[in-house]
């Protein structure tokens, strides 16, 4: 698998039939795997969601290209919020939200629906309408999902950009997009201290000639620079909150509903599309089976960032079209101590959490202590995303969270999925630590070799999926060619994910990660292209080669080797001022954990930088064949290097 191997000896012994009470009870049961691929998707379509105009066609195929649920037209909004009050339900929590400093709200879908129609309101006074780009920069608020909610009813497609990301991310999603319209806030909270959202918005949209208004929310209350007639404060803004003041617009099925940039093999991040009816489908779908949600009784907690495809789906469109009662919170798992998050189930009796590996191994290394300090007995489901799980992060949670009694789902899916395709379904799979286990109903997943070839149970390879999904992305916005190239080139009428994978003897999956050039940094997603192109945009920087290295805390470390203009050795300021560089330049989470400075870096004599050696030397591997190294030697050298900056460390 070009510069990867897949391994296919592990073996795991541990097996977790579903308790008898839970799976009694369960929304899935076994005969859910017997419906035909049609008749599940038809019929999902029609129970999940509320229909203007109720669709006449289910799905057509013409590669790369999907369309889900033609003819049918729907609101997201209207799904979301309006019908949950119009059905009785106006009273149901929607949201806990808790600040990072300890402030709290609580909003039932009935305030949701005026909060949503005000929002959408202000959107309309800056001109927006069906078909306006609008750009979405926010801490964890409940306005984040509001503003989402708002555009949807507008018919305004949206992007969100995560809150942790620079001026300049944020500026090359908004150009690419096209926005016309920013929604940020002042500042945001991130471990006590004040983040300047605003300030940085403010830089962006000088690099983004297309946004003429931004929408600011208050949120710390300390001063910022508001520019006339571009600027408006919501909380100033005098706007109707009646449903009957802003209608939810009509939208087809195929109707662009939002962008989610993410990071490719090349610099420029992909805006992954996704349309209306085909992805509130399988969102809402997923979300009932995947985690046996009980509208009624569960509090549902996703603990990742709404910016991210996972928050879409699990946080705001999936969790609120079936009417779910869900916790937001807006800062870090150790603010102000290590046992945050044990201390907001306890508080709001949260009975189902989602959360990252990453985030499982933080709280291992702070030790069960936390968790065991608080009552987590309301728990009855836990659920993992965002890369595999190794099985002791997975027994550790599965132990120490879950009381030895919750079922864990560890899901595997993609931004460009939309939704959770391989997983266990609670109350009928027997899950094993380290394992997603089986496509969920009505997806069709493979495994092929180099040749293409499907390999069976006890093979590893490729992950491919052979059939379309609804949620599936449209492509990749204005490049077309990218879309498939990407993802549609290696075997010819099948979606490569770009994700390892092997099948074991039962016919479970297991994720091996990514076969690209990706890096998965405690659950996004980093080009290593992207934070090379951000290394050699500094004055200093003649070359630069980026990899990841296995980490036991965020799943993979940046490792960065940079050549000096002028043949300069390095020192501990250049590294810090690097360091920071790619953070202005990306965001901290792309930060490197180490960079090696090295006069020269291996390449092939065409001039290939050959990655796979500084693999092995981040790795402190064995190296393999240099044969077809112009100079043998270079690799040596970094290998002592880095050797050396180990010892220092």
């Amino acid at each position: 698998m070009s510069d990867q191997t897949i391994e296919t000896h592990f073996v795991e012994d541990r097996r977790y039939p579903p308790p008898l009470e839970f799976a009694a009870q369960a929304n899935a049961q076994p005969e859910i795997y017997e419906r035909d691929f049609e008749e599940f998707w038809e019929s999902e379509g029609r129970e999940r969601v509320s229909w203007i105009e109720p669709f006449t066609k289910l799905y057509e195929w013409e590669l790369p290209y999907a369309k889900w649920y033609l003819g049918g037209t729907l609101n997201v909004s209207y799904n979301c919020v309006d019908r949950h009050v119009e059905e009785g339900r106006g009273e149901r929590v929607a949201y806990h939200w808790e600040g990072e400093p300890g402030d709290t709200r609580t909003i039932t879908y009935a305030e949701l629906q005026r909060e949503v129609v005000r929002f959408a309101n202000a959107l309309k006074e800056l001109g927006v309408e069906k078909g306006t780009p609008v750009a979405i920069y926010l801490g964890m608020l409940p306005e984040l999902a509001i503003a989402m909610l708002a555009c949807t009813r507008l018919g305004a497609p949206h992007t969100v950009v995560f809150g942790g990301f620079s001026a300049d991310s944020l500026s090359g999603r908004m150009v690419d997009m096209g926005c016309e319209v920013l929604v940020t806030q002042d500042e945001a909270w991130r471990r006590g201290s004040t983040v300047p959202l605003k300030r940085t918005a403010d830089e962006a949209m000088a690099a983004a000639p297309k946004v003429r208004r931004s929408l600011v929310i208050r949120r710390t209350g300390n001063e910022v620079r508001m520019q006339e007639g571009r600027d408006a404060w919501l909380h100033e803004l005098d706007l109707p909150d009646d449903p009957a003041s802003c209608p939810p617009e009509p939208m087809d099925a195929e109707d662009l509903l939002f962008l989610m940039y993410t990071s490719g093999t090349t610099a420029k991040p992909k805006g992954i599309a996704h349309t209306t009816g085909g992805y509130l489908v399988g969102v809402a779908a997923t979300h009932r089976y995947i985690f046996d949600l009980k509208p009624e009784t569960d509090v549902f907690w996703c603990a990742a960032d709404i910016g991210w495809i996972t928050g879409h789906s699990y946080i705001v469109y999936g969790p609120l079209c079936n009417g779910a009662t869900s916790v937001l919170y807006e800062g870090t798992p150790d603010f102000p101590d290590k046992d945050r998050w044990w201390s907001i189930v306890e508080r709001y009796g949260v009975t189902i959490l989602y959360t990252a590996p990453t985030a499982i191994r933080a709280h291992m290394k702070w030790g069960p202590e936390y968790a065991q300090g608080h009552d987590l007995s309301s728990l009855r489901l836990l659920g993992t995303v965002g890369e595999p799980i190794n099985p002791e992060a997975w027994m550790w949670y599965r132990e120490h969270v879950g009381g030895d009694r919750c079922p864990v789902v560890d899901t595997w899916w993609q931004t460009e999925t939309g939704m959770a395709l391989i997983t266990p379904l609670p109350g009928v799979t027997t899950t094993k630590p380290g394992s997603a286990t089986k496509p969920f109903p009505g997806v069709d997943v493979g495994v092929f070799n180099e040749a293409g070839e499907e390999v069976g149970p006890g093979g590893g390879g490729y992950l491919v999926l052979k059939r379309p999904w609804p949620a599936m992305t449209r492509g990749i916005f204005g490049d077309d060619a990218r879309f498939r190239e990407t993802y549609w080139s290696k075997y010819p009428g099948v979606y490569f994910a770009g994700d390892g994978a092997r099948i074991d003897e039962d016919g479970d999956f297991w994720l091996l990660g990514r076969v690209d050039d990706v890096m998965n940094v405690s659950g996004h997603r980093i080009s290593t292209i992207e934070v090379e192109s951000a290394l050699v945009d500094h004055p200093r920087v003649a070359e630069a080669a980026v990899c990841g290295r296995n980490d036991a805390l965020t799943g993979q470390a940046i490792v960065a080797y940079v050549t000096l203009k002028g043949g300069d050795d390095g020192s501990l300021e250049m590294l810090d001022e690097l360091r920071n560089h790619v953070a202005g330049k990306i965001g901290a989470i792309a930060k490197p954990a180490n960079i090696v400075f090295t006069p020269e870096l291996p390449k092939t004599r065409s001039g290939k930088i050959m990655r796979r050696l500084l693999r092995d030397v981040a790795e402190n591997r064995p190296l393999g064949d240099t044969t077809t190294l112009a100079d043998p030697t270079v690799v040596n050298e970094i290998s002592q290097r880095a050797s050396a900056d180990a010892s220092d460390d």
